[in-house]
């Protein structure tokens, strides 16, 4: 008798957060306001994030020049130049920064750095959630499209309902939501359907239920 009851409250757990995935999907498909745009306009520059690997060279300083990662908490130390942030700044910015604070004790510093591996902030990283192979998170590139973004995780699975994806996104301070046709681009080789992707991005895959 307990058993059986035991199965019977687990069921019904199961039904429920399936019921509550197929809610959510929906409420995704019904807020997409139109089919994502085929084109967008230049991409904001790329902005450092922890865990990135930088080069830091400082012209005729070689004693200064090192390559560092960022640490968890956004800061980064070199020589001379101890717990500077680093985090949310491009690599001009940094690089200026760093500069500020070498000319304490060299002349005229002039210093170059250069992202060697690249995560970016969190909020600049596109997610890819739902019925994705291996739903996560992968670091931004420039001109990266949904093909790029369903290549990096390994596809679909066969669950997915591919041509309600949704791409949430936003603009202008406010979220919208896009339609994409991952399964006209994917199973049917329909290029037009692969639209480009903005740091930030959430891909979200639903569950075909039918």
């Amino acid at each position: 008798m307990f058993t059986l009851l035991k199965i019977k409250s687990v069921a019904a757990r199961t039904a429920l957060i399936s019921l509550a995935l197929f809610v959510s999907a929906c409420a995704a498909q019904n807020q997409a306001s139109s089919v994502a745009p085929s084109s967008l306009a230049e991409a904001p520059q790329y902005v450092i994030g922890p865990q990135d690997e930088l080069n830091v060279f400082v012209w005729q300083n070689p004693d200064l020049s090192v390559t560092v990662p960022v640490r968890p908490d956004g800061r980064i130390s070199t020589p001379l130049v101890d717990d500077m942030m680093a985090a949310s700044k491009t690599s001009q910015q940094l690089a200026r920064d760093i500069e500020k604070q070498l000319a304490k004790y060299v002349k005229d510093p002039l210093v170059t750095v250069t992202v060697q591996t690249f995560n970016g902030p969190y909020d600049q990283q596109i997610r890819i959630v739902g019925q994705a192979a291996e739903p996560k998170a992968i670091p931004y590139r420039n001109d990266m499209t949904v093909l790029d973004a369903i290549i990096a995780v390994g596809g679909m699975t066969e669950f997915a309902a591919g041509n309600r994806a949704v791409i949430v996104r936003k603009e202008g301070g406010e979220q919208m939501s896009y339609n994409v046709r991952l399964d006209d681009l994917i199973v049917g080789g329909d290029v037009s359907a692969n639209v480009p992707l903005l740091p930030g991005d959430i891909l979200i895959i639903p569950q075909s239920w039918f």
